[in-house]
Parts: C-alpha cells; structure tokens; sequence
C-alpha cells in the first residue's frame, strides 16, 4: 500500500513513524513534510491547503490508497471532502465534522445542548459587550479565540485590565486574524489536565492511552500558551475509575451529540478534559490528534496504525484489536528563542546520537544546501521511553542535550508534575 500524510510537524513526523513499521505500508508520500519526515517518506512542496494541487498530485499517483489529512486548517477547510469527492480515500473528519474545533462557540453550544460538562461560558461578538462583561467577572477567567488559532487563541486572565487587552488584541488588533473576532469569555476551571486521544468512525470511538501536556512556555507553567511544549504518556492521576466515567458521560455522548447534529465524525476526536473537585469537565476538543500528545500516544501503540485508519474510513472500528504498551513515554519540545511570539528561521541544528529507546520527531525543521536548520516556532520533540514516567524523563532529557541550536530553548520540568 502507498499512503500520503498530509501536514508538516512533530505530531505528522510520528503519524509517519508509525505507519513506516508497518508491514503493509510499502511507500510513504508527504505533503509538505519536513527534514525529519524526509528520511523515511517521499516529501513534495505542496502546501496543505492548496487542495486543486493535492488533488492533481493523488490523480497522478493513483497507487496512492489512502491519504491521512493530520492538520487542523486543512479539515476545517473540508480538505477530506473534496479528496472523496476525487474518489480518494481519506482518513479525517469532514468539514461539517471538524466544526468541533475550528469554532469554539460551536463546541460549547454543543456541549450546553447535549448536557456534556463543561465551564460556564459567554459568547461575544461585540467588543463593547465583552468588555462590559468582564468589568463585574469572577478572576481569574479565560478568553478563547473562537476559530483555530494555532493553539494559542487562549489567553488566561487575572484582572480586568488584563481580560480587556486580551479582548482589544483579538476583536480589534486581529492578533489571531478572522479567529478572534469572536471569543468565548470562560470560567476559569481549577485542577489538573488530562488529553484522551479516541479513534472514532461514527459508530464505534476507542480512547487510546492517556497523556499530559504542558501548555505554557515556560517551567512552573509560567508564560505564554503555546502549542504544547512537552507531554507524557500514561497520566498520572486519570485512573481506570476515572476512564469508565468520561467514556460513559462525555466520549459516547459526544459522538451522539455530533451524529444527531448530522455531523457524523470519522477519524480522531481529541478530549482536553479538566479534572476538578467538582467533577471532570472538557476544556476543548480537537478534531485530529493532538500534538505534541501524538509524539508519546503512537509510540506504546502495538496495533498497526495502518489497519486502524483503514477501519475508520471503512466504519469498521470493531474489527480492530488494539493492543498498547505498558511502558511509558516522555516528550520535550525544543523550541526557537522567541516563541511562542517572534522567532528567527534557518538557525542551524545539529543532532548527535541518541539511544534506540529515544525518538528524535522533527516538527519544525528544513535542509538548506544539506544543513539541518530551523524552520517553525517549535523544531524539534525528543521523546524518551522507559519503564515509568521517571525513566523516560530521565531519558529524554539526556537525550536533548545531544540537539544543539542558537537561542533554543525548552521546559525542565516536563514530566514532574501530577
């Protein structure tokens, strides 16, 4: 079989890495891809959401079979849509799907409907309104970009002051372009976070292992949101008690919930869920895996990652016995200096050798003139894999001491909270 992977990160490079194990797979194509994905797939310089091209390139490789559309922007713009209306097998959700995450407003209308818990939110699409609002709120309280944003549309805001700048920065300034001019105003929910990555064909959805991620930018969880600067795999604190409750409350209600919408969803449904003292609640679903959540889920998976997307394009979910690892995986991102705002490209990498239990996952990287150099705010996830959380920690960090770039930087902590 030959597959293409559509997207050009760390969470495409360990789709990648995943279905290049497989015995099925004889040739992986990528579009764009980067330096790391470019060592055991075929890259071509097509963008993501240049879809007539994607189309020419699938009408003019027709041994392609299947092709994995992994990005956020690309389903939201119904990338999958037009691929099966070519005739060309796709795994991902539709577009009228992938509303679940490219509008916030959106899930939470969903969530209210259908009785899925959830914080108490406002939706605005006045800036006089919203910043009305927030005079007389409960602080500290969070304000979401309503449309995809690259995973930094969430600001988290202690005062007043602070709501109203974050507010001008999205409604008027357009900091997040045509994805702030509506926000959702939330309350802020105490306690710890958990992502549940589920395979789901609409009729049938499957959680896959549990695992933690670290949001802001900075140790202590101080900083900016970014994109998720590091993750780990089991969590610590989401016991079997725990999982029994959220599949039963929250996961199969929520692809009801979207098939009674006549949104059916194929593909991976991400549940970002808040552990409180008042009970579990989603913080935010995405409508694809999650990254860098993906760079420590796929490596504890035994079952082929292939026959599985497979069964999801073909509502044959059932059929699949998964089988998971019992090890446990820790991811550390290694950022540019800057990010999550401004940061420089083409800074050279250079990347010693690492132990067979360290998976190196490029997500912003390129080759210029045969030089490894920096391409994107996050470059490089360096996971480890070891018996246990501390383990692999220890390994992974080891193991990032052998990738070297000016101004790189990355959270020491990863790994150690509960």
């Amino acid at each position: 079989m030959q597959v293409l992977v559509i997207g050009s990160g760390g969470r495409e490079h360990a789709i990648c890495h995943s279905l290049a194990k497989s015995s099925k797979v004889d040739k992986l194509y990528c579009l764009p891809g980067n330096a790391g994905i470019a060592e055991i797939a075929e890259c071509v310089s097509i963008g993501v959401m240049e879809a007539d091209k994607i189309v020419d390139f699938l009408n003019n490789h027709k041994d392609i079979n299947m092709t994995v559309v992994a990005p956020d922007d690309p389903l939201a713009m119904g990338l999958v849509d037009i691929l099966e209306s070519h005739g060309h097998r796709a795994f991902g959700p539709s577009k009228a799907a992938s509303l679940i995450e490219a509008s916030k407003a959106y899930s939470k209308s969903l969530m209210q409907k259908y009785n899925i818990p959830t914080a108490y939110y406002r939706e605005f699409s006045d800036i006089d309104l919203a910043c009305e609002y927030v005079k007389s709120a409960e602080y500290p309280l969070v304000i979401k970009a309503d449309g995809l944003a690259l995973g930094k549309g969430v600001i988290i805001c202690e005062t007043a002051t602070e709501a109203k700048i974050a507010l001008h920065d999205m409604m008027v300034a357009g900091k997040f372009s045509d994805a702030g001019s509506k926000v959702i105003v939330e309350e802020f929910l105490h306690g710890r976070e958990v992502s549940i990555l589920c395979f789901v064909d609409g009729k049938t959805i499957v959680p896959m292992v549990s695992s933690q991620d670290h949001k802001r930018a900075f140790d202590n969880d101080e900083g900016l949101n970014t994109g998720g600067m590091g993750t780990f795999s089991p969590s610590k604190i989401y016991t079997d008690d725990m999982a029994e409750q959220v599949y039963t409350e929250i996961i199969v209600p929520t692809m009801h919930a979207l098939n009674s919408e006549d949104r059916k969803f194929k593909g991976v449904l991400y549940f970002g869920l808040m552990l409180t003292d008042k009970g579990i609640k989603v913080l935010e679903y995405n409508a694809r895996f999650g990254d860098p959540e993906t760079q420590v889920v796929l490596p504890r998976l035994i079952t082929d990652l292939y026959d599985v997307f497979d069964a999801v394009i073909d509502e044959r979910l059932d059929e699949i016995n998964f089988e998971w690892s019992d090890n446990a995986t820790v991811c550390v991102v290694l950022a540019s200096g800057g990010y999550p705002e401004n940061y420089e490209k083409g800074v050279p990498i250079t990347i010693g050798d690492v132990d067979d239990d360290i998976i190196i996952y490029h997500a912003g990287t390129a080759r210029v003139g045969g030089q490894l150099v920096t391409n994107g705010g996050r470059v490089i996830g360096v996971t480890g894999i070891g018996a246990d959380i501390d383990q692999a920690r220890e390994k992974a960090y080891k193991a990032v001491q052998n990738v070297k770039f000016a101004k790189a930087h990355y959270r020491k902590d990863i790994g150690i909270k509960l």
